[in-house]
């Protein structure tokens, strides 16, 4: 009876120690996030603290690079957990993400991945590309967007146009572009773009392509060429009249000659017959 009791007692003490109402599978558990300071992107010899912040008090964190634990677990009962880099080095980049685990009896579990946290350790970022939106080929004096684009989001774009050599403008975007609107697109213009981190230290990217706007000849701009044009055409009017002028000249001049010849004909046949002798002519009116 003793040894009976006993065994029901060892039975129900795990369940009176731990929370019934809730559920201790992973699924149950919030991921955490991942955030990098000063910044995800920085040159090398910074220092760089990782934080990883759990939705609910937890006793353990974890931190992982491509999959590997990367540094050692913080056992304490909080929110959030720092892992900091010592003056990173190129090879400290990479992929990261964190996990925490609450410590339930009688198992522990470990909370799903944080989402990854892309860390850069370079001294310049990649070209951006520059692009006109839709096309770039627009009508003079129209509204144009640039879109300035590179390979990560939550940078500082920055436009330039040739000539000029303060920012035409400047965008923060959480993208990895940021669209530059134009009003009164000026054809022959160039622009150049470059992007870098929102925060010191900064790390700056190449500059861009250079773009050059050109017209589609639809605007007030192409004066010019609709000019040549039309002096062509005018050009071209005038050699056909004047040719015209010439043929009809010359069939004219034809007709007006034949009457004039008649009357030269018909005198040169009367002074014949007079040069002729009179017996000719005699003989020529007696009937044979």
């Amino acid at each position: 009876m003793a040894l009976m009791l006993i065994l029901q007692l060892l039975t129900l003490w795990p369940l009176c120690h731990t929370d019934v109402t809730s559920d201790d599978s992973p699924k149950s558990y919030l991921k955490p996030s991942l955030g990098a300071q000063p910044a995800a992107v920085v040159t090398p010899g910074v220092n760089v603290t990782l934080t990883c912040w759990a939705p609910l008090p937890a006793r353990r964190f974890a931190l992982f690079k491509s999959g590997e634990l990367s540094s050692e677990y913080k056992d304490r009962y909080t929110q959030q957990a720092e892992f900091s880099l010592q003056e990173v080095t190129e090879a400290q980049g990479g992929s990261y993400h964190c996990k925490y685990q609450r410590l339930r009896l009688p198992r522990v579990v470990w909370s799903p991945p944080s989402d990854a946290l892309e860390l850069l350790v370079t001294d310049q970022l990649p070209r951006p590309t520059l692009v006109v939106l839709p096309g770039p080929v627009v009508a003079p004096g129209s509204n144009v967007s640039l879109r300035c684009a590179g390979p990560m989001g939550n940078m500082s774009f920055v436009l330039y146009r040739a000539g000029q050599e303060t920012p035409l403008q400047y965008h923060e975007s959480q993208q990895p572009w940021a669209d530059f609107q134009l009003s009164g697109a000026r054809p022959g213009s160039t622009y150049t773009c470059y992007y870098h981190t929102p925060t010191v230290p900064y790390v700056l990217s190449q500059s861009s392509e250079p773009l050059v706007i050109s017209s589609d000849g639809s605007g007030p701009l192409d004066y010019t060429k609709g000019n040549l044009i039309r002096l062509g055409l005018g050009g071209l009017v005038l050699i056909f009249l004047a040719v015209l002028g010439i043929l009809e000249w010359r069939t004219g001049t034809g007709t007006l000659l034949a009457p004039a010849l008649e009357p030269q004909r018909t005198g040169s046949a009367h002074l014949q017959d007079a040069k002729r002798p009179q017996g000719s002519r005699a003989a020529a009116g007696c009937p044979g």
